[in-house]
């Protein structure tokens, strides 16, 4: 069964760092794309970073040159860990951040892989003050 777990959120001020973790465990072979969403208070969720198989990532502008999205594949077979470096933090990434995967892993398949992720965790929560 497909479980992602998002940890590494907390609070910090204005211009902080923060590095959010996420566990991914039960994809069957591995996923073609991986990708962290946000979700602002009273606003609907918005990406902010994905990476593919081969590495290659992409950032929405609101955290160019400021977040890093990586992965590695975890020493227990199965498992992949997912990043995200935050760096020069604003109160306007106050906001809960979700893991997700390609959608693959229920037979859809896609051009582009990145074009559709899912979300299935409880997300962390990340808080910004100035």
């Amino acid at each position: 069964q497909l479980q992602l777990a998002e940890s590494g959120g907390g609070s910090v001020q204005s211009g902080g760092s923060l590095r959010l973790s996420c566990e991914v465990s039960g994809y069957p072979g591995s996923p073609s794309c991986l990708g962290w969403y946000r979700l602002l208070p009273g606003k609907e969720r918005e990406r902010v970073a994905s990476i593919d198989r081969d590495g290659d990532s992409k950032y929405e502008n609101f955290v160019k040159g400021r977040f890093t999205i990586s992965k590695d594949s975890a020493k227990d077979k199965g498992k992949i860990k997912l990043y995200l470096q935050m760096n020069d933090l604003n109160p306007e990434d106050t906001a809960v951040y979700y893991c997700a995967t390609d959608v693959r892993y229920r037979g859809v398949t896609l051009d582009d892989p990145c074009e559709f992720l899912e979300a299935r965790g409880e997300g962390t929560l990340v808080m910004v003050s100035s």
